[in-house]
């Protein structure tokens, strides 16, 4: 970090402009700065996943390592033409996805958002993931963003889904299983 923030506001974006990392200036409510303003959001929640009760040292320590990285890409992002995400953080999720997922069930119906706190806010982090992955996909529709940032988040949303299932299981609160047959039908 070049310069160290003494002073917390500039009153630069009073206009509805903000400053993006090579100098240049956007509105706020531009493409860009609402894909890295929720890769921001994502890692707000990871963090609340991460200060929950019963969370092992495995999961938290994924979950750090994914948090440093979704500043890189949020850092990708702020700034045109910057690569930071690079595919072997992608195949690192990979790995930490399967070894997670190897002691699962297979999947056999829907589960709901639940099972105990750390398992609810990992899905409420997952949710916010496939948002992410949205605004990007958005935001690639009219700049150009490397395919690394899109990969990454759709590879973390899967993960977090993996997440929330172990931290359900290991809560001993369980799965909430959507019951389709809870309707009568008519």
């Amino acid at each position: 970090m070049g310069n160290r923030l003494s002073k917390i506001y500039t009153r630069t974006g009073d206009d509805g402009s903000t400053g993006l990392g090579d100098g240049s200036r956007t509105g706020k409510d531009s493409l860009r700065v609402t894909a890295y303003g929720t890769v921001d959001e994502l890692n707000s929640a990871i963090g609340m996943t991460m200060a929950a009760d019963g969370v092992d040292d495995d999961i938290r320590d994924a979950l750090a390592q994914i948090q440093h990285e979704l500043f890189d890409l949020g850092g990708e992002l702020c700034i045109p033409g910057m690569a930071m995400v690079q595919p072997g953080d992608i195949d690192r999720l990979e790995t930490v996805l399967d070894a997670f997922n190897a002691d699962l069930p297979a999947l056999k119906d829907f589960i709901l958002p639940g099972g105990g706190m750390a398992a609810a806010t990992c899905h409420l982090a997952r949710t916010i993931c496939r948002r992410a992955e949205r605004d990007v996909v958005a935001l690639g529709r009219v700049e150009t963003v490397r395919p690394e940032a899109q990969r990454y988040l759709n590879r973390l949303s899967d993960l977090l889904f993996v997440v929330a299932r172990v931290l359900a299981r290991r809560s001993g609160h369980g799965e909430v299983l959507w019951q389709h047959e809870r309707r009568p039908r008519g």
